[in-house]
């Protein structure tokens, strides 16, 4: 079995300075770790970018076999051919919800579709860039009726534009593949939901 040499408690954080609180927050880090020798290693400085933990939800119509997707801008696919991008449903965490609650939550307002919580499949946690930032995203698969799902979605206030897109999944798979769908949490979710069904066709 594969475990970490270490644990949190072979780590210190000595400082923590805000360097910029906007819509995210950055932080920067003074730092003192244990080496692979055992001893500690000097201070070091790092820049953390705390954007907070999120859930993703992929929606799927087994009746059908159709993937329930959305379609928004993104301010971080700008220089990418279209920043108009694929993705499973998402949304942050808010402080005192759980991932689940945030599931049922961002269904809702990106698809206009009630869940149930108890019917939300674990796929994975993971962390999104842990050399860089501290955010962790919960993914998880829910099935459903994707027949009434369609319209344009999302929330005015926070400058929303989410359009619903209904693919078969062998073509969300192939999207993955030719680069299409280019979101890390869509990539996971659609690639665990491609192993699951094979694993049922054998």
């Amino acid at each position: 079995m594969i475990k970490p040499t270490y644990q949190s408690t072979d780590a210190k954080v000595l400082k923590k300075e805000t360097c910029y609180q906007g819509f995210f927050r950055m932080s920067k880090l003074t730092l003192q770790h244990k080496l692979f020798n055992g001893h500690w290693n000097e201070q070091f400085t790092r820049e953390i970018f705390e954007r907070g933990n999120a859930t993703a939800v992929l929606l799927y119509d087994p009746k059908l076999d159709v993937v329930v997707l959305t379609e928004q801008f993104r301010a971080g696919a700008l220089d990418e051919a279209s920043p108009w991008q694929y993705e499973v449903v998402a949304g942050m965490i808010d402080q005192g919800q759980t991932p689940e609650e945030v599931a049922v939550r961002e269904t809702l307002e990106e698809s206009g579709t009630v869940i149930n919580e108890s019917k939300l499949i674990p796929v994975c946690r993971y962390l999104s860039s842990s050399g860089g930032t501290n955010e962790v995203l919960h993914v998880f698969m829910t099935e459903i009726d994707s027949t009434p799902i369609d319209g344009v979605h999302g929330l005015d206030h926070e400058s929303e534009d989410i359009r619903i897109c209904k693919v078969s999944s062998k073509d969300a798979f192939t999207a993955v593949e030719s680069g299409v769908i280019a979101n890390a949490a869509t990539i996971i979710a659609l690639q665990w939901l491609e192993l699951r069904l094979l694993k049922a066709q054998s």
